[in-house]
């Protein structure tokens, strides 16, 4: 069975998608227990870009099965 582009944007946002949740569950987590006072904005910006990297390999290596 193969997988159309359909499928593989679907897992790519998927995967986007539950890589952001887990790291705003990870920040919510360090922020309550007072780890983290302050974030700078480029630390968030980089969250986001590794998320959305991360989400793409991981959509494209799902589909190559």
């Amino acid at each position: 069975m193969r997988s159309g582009p359909n499928n593989v944007g679907i897992a790519i946002f998927l995967y986007i998608i539950g890589i952001m949740l887990v790291l705003m569950a990870v920040l919510i987590v360090l922020k309550g227990l007072g780890v983290l006072t302050t974030l700078p904005n480029y630390v968030i910006w980089a969250l986001l870009l590794l998320s959305v990297g991360m989400g793409i390999l991981g959509g494209l290596r799902s589909s190559q099965r």
